[in-house]
């Protein structure tokens, strides 16, 4: 439910959340106090960091890449949708729809696992707010992240 006097959606206050870059809510929640210096990378990074991130009906998290391995992890809300666009310089036009959500028997996974370099976007499934972790490993760094039509 969002509060109609600040637009923000009740669960994003309750966990202390800011607009994503790519589209609804976050927060960070854990970075690893060991870094490193993967292949391939041009600095060191924290071995993995992970976030709280919310989607309420008709938000989407726009398409995009990150450099490092991504695990998305459902906790609570509907289904989401995870769109897999594979690793080319843009999104594939028909891409892979795995669906993330308690609901194993019917095909819904808790978690799932996002390649790093893969384009990925997300929405909610259903008429329900979604609330996942994403961990990402090595950890997240904004010169790792790659939002189509953004120029970053």
């Amino acid at each position: 439910m969002t509060s109609p006097e600040t637009g923000i959606p009740a669960l994003a206050a309750a966990l202390d959340m800011s607009p994503h870059p790519e589209g609804g809510w976050f927060v960070e929640t854990w970075t690893a106090p060991q870094a490193f210096l993967p292949d391939g990378y041009p600095g060191p990074r924290a071995a993995a960091s992970a976030i709280y991130f919310l989607l309420a009906p008709g938000d989407t998290s726009a398409w995009h890449t990150v450099r490092s391995d991504e695990l998305w992890l459902w906790h609570r809300g509907g289904p989401l949708d995870l769109l897999l666009g594979g690793d080319g310089t843009s999104p594939q036009s028909t891409p892979q729809v795995v669906r993330l959500g308690p609901r194993v028997e019917a095909g819904e996974r808790p978690q799932v696992l996002v390649p790093g370099g893969v384009w990925q976007s997300a929405r909610p499934a259903g008429d329900e707010e979604v609330l996942v972790s994403c961990v990402v490993a090595p950890g997240f760094d904004y010169d790792d992240f790659h939002l189509l039509d953004s120029g970053r």
